[in-house]
């Protein structure tokens, strides 16, 4: 379920998405938040993440950073430091 998912995203933005210019308020997109949010938290839950977050991405809201947060949640994420669930945080006094 999640790949057919992931999958129907993708031709979204290979198709559909490639063709209009861009409008997204959030990095990263609402298209690649989708996959990250159902690769990170399944089908079901990743998809109502993702739904949310194009639900929050309209013409009068600031925007900014915004990656998938490691507890599920529909709310944005405001932690601009987090570098999202795949990648890894270095300690810099090291």
């Amino acid at each position: 379920m999640k790949n057919l998912l992931i999958k129907i995203v993708r031709l979204y933005q290979k198709y559909i998405s490639a063709g209009t210019p861009r409008s997204c308020r959030y990095h990263p997109t609402c298209s690649a938040y989708m996959i990250d949010a159902i690769t990170y938290h399944g089908a079901l839950k990743g998809t109502v993440m993702g739904v949310g977050r194009i639900c929050r991405c309209h013409p009068f809201i600031k925007g900014g950073i915004d990656y998938v947060p490691k507890k599920f949640t529909l709310r944005r994420n405001k932690n601009e430091e987090y570098p999202g669930p795949y990648k890894v945080v270095q300690n810099k006094n090291r």
